[in-house]
């Protein structure tokens, strides 16, 4: 069972209205809408994206990771690795 399950259909609900959001500025492009305008719509994909990844992984840190550091052993400094590692992408990007 994955850390989201219980939240599994909010953020179908979530993404499936960022793709909304996706198809509007394809649109706007299409359209030859004023380019701050679509560098707007840009910029809040990119939030709703990012609080979609960052509910993600604070599901992934309090129910995968928790639930191996709990056990302890190997398994739980490789979902501590793992988590680090989703971090540090999640602040490059």
């Amino acid at each position: 069972m994955h850390g989201y399950s219980g939240d599994k259909q909010a953020y179908l609900t979530r993404l499936r209205r960022i793709e909304g959001q996706v198809r509007g500025l394809q649109r706007m492009v299409e359209d030859d809408a004023y380019c701050i305008d679509i560098l707007t719509q840009v910029s809040a994909v990119t939030r709703a994206l990012q609080a979609v990844a960052l509910g993600l992984l604070e599901d992934h840190i309090s129910h995968c990771v928790a639930e191996a550091v709990n056990t302890g052993g190997p398994e739980a400094e490789a979902k501590v690795k793992e988590a680090s590692a989703a971090i540090a992408r999640l602040v490059r990007s």
